[in-house]
C-alpha cells in the first residue's frame, strides 16, 4: 500500500496502530532511529500504509496493518522493541498507544452519501 497522507489503503477490515506523545528535551538519535522504524516496518508483512504529523514538539502517528498478527510481529521486532525502549526513557515526557479495528473508511461525512 502507501504511506502518503492520508495513506492509500484496502477496503476494511483492517487495524490501525495510533501512537500519540510529547517529546522530552533529549532528542539524541531521535531522527535516525524514526527514519529507520520507518523502513522497517515498511517491509513488515502486514504492513498497509502510515500517517503521521508532529508540530511544537507533539505528534501523532497512525500505522495500519492487515490483521492483529502483523501488529505483534512488528512490536515483537529486536530493533523495534530496543526504538521503544530509547523513547521510554529518552525521547518521551508522555506517550498513548492505541489499537483499533477499522471498519468504515470513506470520504468525510459531509461529502459522503447519507447512511440508510
Amino acid at each position: 500500500m502507501s504511506d502518503g497522507f492520508p495513506a492509500t489503503l484496502p477496503e476494511p477490515p483492517y487495524w490501525a496502530v495510533i501512537f500519540t506523545s510529547a517529546q522530552a528535551d533529549d532528542l539524541d538519535g531521535y531522527s535516525a532511529t524514526a527514519a529507520r522504524m520507518l523502513e522497517l516496518a515498511r517491509r513488515q508483512p502486514g504492513f498497509l500504509g502510515v500517517e503521521s504529523v508532529r508540530e511544537g514538539g507533539r505528534g501523532v502517528t497512525v500505522s495500519y496493518w492487515r490483521d492483529l498478527e502483523s501488529i505483534r510481529a512488528w512490536r515483537d521486532h529486536p530493533e523495534h522493541r530496543e526504538a521503544r525502549r530509547h523513547g521510554r526513557e529518552q525521547w518521551y515526557r508522555r506517550w498513548a498507544l492505541r489499537v483499533a479495528r477499522v471498519e468504515r473508511d470513506g470520504p468525510p461525512p459531509e461529502a459522503a452519501e447519507p447512511v440508510p
